[in-house]
């Protein structure tokens, strides 16, 4: 079968959709290096990606280069292990109980903030500059496949909780 056009702009590929400091939003498709466009609000920005996205795909078949196709959900299990030394264990475990939270929540929340996907409100993290540390080490310590694993997990979970746009499509 021939990949057209028409295919690829049919496969769910995953959109990133930022806000602007100074304004207005950004939105990228992630498995299409380059392809962003922005528009003033959410909804203008969606339809922006699809022109852009288009123009991206035309512009790949035209001159032959590979359309990269979005990764799927079975690539990822949500899950991932990581060790911290008793210490740092110790810090999470007390900020997630001063929160009243569960360890796991705690450690979602806070892998999202350092991350920049969200503000949770009262986290341990910003107020302690030392775990705020530890916690950047341990997230720079991650290999790929975990960074990927996780931002994805991060990423769903954002999508879910924090704000949710629509498709231009539907």
């Amino acid at each position: 079968m021939e990949k057209t056009l028409e295919y690829y702009l049919g496969l769910a590929y995953t959109r990133e959709l930022i806000p602007e400091p100074e304004g207005g939003w950004f939105v990228r498709i992630k498995e299409l290096p380059g392809c962003m466009s922005q528009g003033e609000t959410p909804e203008e920005a969606m339809i922006m990606i699809d022109d852009a996205m288009a123009g991206w795909v035309e512009s790949a078949l035209e001159h032959g280069a590979p359309v990269p196709e979005p990764r799927g959900d079975e690539d990822y299990s949500g899950k991932f292990v990581v060790r911290v030394p008793k210490s740092l264990h110790r810090k999470i475990a007390d900020a997630a109980e001063m929160d009243g939270v569960s360890l796991n929540q705690w450690i979602v929340a806070a892998l999202a903030e350092a991350l920049g996907v969200s503000s949770t409100g009262s986290s341990a993290v910003g107020k302690d500059p030392e775990l705020s540390k530890l916690l950047s080490r341990v997230v720079a310590r991650a290999n790929q496949n975990q960074y990927d694993q996780f931002t994805k997990t991060i990423r769903e979970w954002a999508e879910e909780n924090i704000y949710r746009v629509d498709d231009a499509d539907e």
